[in-house]
């Protein structure tokens, strides 16, 4: 699967070290061509004769040595990919603020090659919003995060913090080099996050979308090759830099955005959480307190994915999202079929870890076709990656 793929692997100082014994093996296997850079850490935890035993290759640790330098600059075009694993929370630091002192940071300034890093550290750093912070610029920065596993940590606590398994890394760099551009040349329209719907000049009604699901579709489609339009409701995350974002507030202006731009894209995916019911009535100063009973009457919001499927052209495809609480399947399939959508992209608050301000999801697909499918929990960034690998196939 990898046969003649150029892969740059990075290991850091963590006891996950260990696992890239496993990781060079299977990458090997697969018939990637392989170097490495190692940290002076990472020497701690695996030797560096061990790791060029394996990898076949010379072990790079150094920007200087006795016989010369290591060009950074060459390395880092040399390679088709570009995996960090582990990642420490010292590195990720460095990466996300642009710190140049080793050969490994030099080589991340200086590649022109997808990255990919597998963090590896323990549950209280990998929560720390520092930690957080620096993994939000990395996925600014198109860096490809894969996430953390729940487990025994070198700590001897259980939690979230172990680096991905070598399996999981191995399945995640097929999948980066199986989706790699696949939507070149298609246009991909996608809202995100959720509406705002004045009741006065103070007040609003909302709901408590994050918009990250959408933003994590947005960047993955970016990454495969597509010209994306991200529709985005009032939501305080980073957006990709390559997007074309389109920042509206109500459930109206998402409609009339979206209606202005839908006629021209290939791909519809409506990832944004619009509001149903809007105030009849808003008032022009805010609405003083009293001791009586407030009612507000509210009326429809228009249905953007109904309208979507009514003007639906040949060869566009039109995925919608169902959030529920029960019968999850039955109102997805409903709404699949009366919203005449292509796909709908099931999300259930009953799953732990999924939905509303979460950075995990788990979601079923079903299609107009028949066709379902189920995403195990995972963080959205891959669900995104899923989800879009999963309608090209089908398609």
């Amino acid at each position: 699967m990898l046969k003649g793929k150029r892969i740059l692997l990075g290991i850091t100082g963590s006891i996950a070290a260990y696992k890239t014994a496993y990781l060079i093996r299977m990458l090997r296997k697969e018939e990637a061509e392989i170097k490495v850079i190692m940290t002076k850490d990472a020497a701690h935890f695996i030797s560096a004769l061990t790791v060029s035993t394996l990898a076949g290759t010379q072990v790079l640790s150094q920007l200087y040595e006795e016989e010369g330098w290591a060009n950074h600059a060459v390395l880092g075009r040399w390679a088709d990919l570009m995996v960090i694993a582990p990642a420490t929370c010292n590195t990720i630091s460095k990466l996300a603020n642009g710190q140049c002192d080793n050969l490994l940071t030099a080589v991340y300034l200086s590649s022109a090659c997808p990255v990919m890093v597998a963090p590896a550290m323990d549950e209280d750093m990998w929560l720390h919003p520092a930690t957080q912070r620096n993994v939000e610029m990395l996925k600014t920065d198109r860096v490809t995060l894969l996430g953390v596993n729940v487990g025994e940590l070198a700590s001897g606590l259980s939690g979230s913090g172990r680096m991905k398994e070598p399996e999981e890394i191995v399945e995640a760099i097929i999948g980066f080099f199986k989706r790699s551009k696949r939507l070149s040349g298609k246009k991909v329209l996608i809202t995100a996050g959720p509406t705002i719907e004045p009741i006065d000049p103070v007040r609003y009604i909302s709901n408590h979308s994050s918009g990250k699901m959408g933003v994590a579709l947005a960047r993955a489609a970016s990454t495969m090759g597509a010209e994306v339009y991200l529709v985005m409701g009032p939501a305080n995350i980073m957006v990709p830099p390559e997007a074309h974002v389109i920042n509206v507030q109500t459930a109206a202006d998402m409609y009339a955005e979206v209606m202005k731009k839908s006629g021209a894209m290939d791909y519809i995916i409506m990832a944004a959480a619009v509001a149903d019911y809007t105030p009849e009535m808003v008032g022009s100063d805010k609405i003083k307190k009293k001791d009586t009973e407030w009612e507000i009457k509210l009326k429809p919001t228009q249905d953007i994915l109904a309208e979507l499927g009514k003007r639906k052209k040949e060869n566009q495809v039109l995925v919608g999202f169902a959030l529920e609480t029960k019968n999850e399947k039955e109102y997805a399939l409903a709404k699949l079929r009366d919203k005449k959508a292509d796909f709908i992209i099931l999300n259930s608050l009953r799953e732990k870890g999924a939905g509303f301000q979460t950075d995990t999801n788990k979601v079923y697909i079903f299609g107009r076709d028949g066709s379902e499918r189920e995403f195990p929990l995972q963080t959205k960034e891959m669900t995104a990656i899923g989800i879009l690998n999963y309608l090209t196939d089908r398609l």
